[in-house]
């Protein structure tokens, strides 16, 4: 998964955002079982970058809910 930069992000639809939301939401789940199951992950810093992208589309979302983008 190649980081999201945020210029990507805001030159999403809202609707865009919100699945890709969802795809991320359910990766880092996914991640988050295999770890605590005892597996070993491909990329341990990958539970990192997910969550900060999910941070960065809701930082994103709510920007543009309060007229500030």
């Amino acid at each position: 998964m190649a980081t999201l930069k945020p210029e990507e992000i805001r030159s999403m639809s809202p609707d865009e955002m919100l699945q890709k939301l969802r795809e991320l939401r359910s990766e880092l789940a996914r991640a988050k079982a295999t770890a605590a199951a005892g597996g070993s992950l491909e990329n341990p810093a990958k539970i990192r970058e997910l969550k900060r992208a999910i941070a960065r589309i809701l930082t994103i979302i709510r920007e543009k809910q309060r007229g500030g983008g």
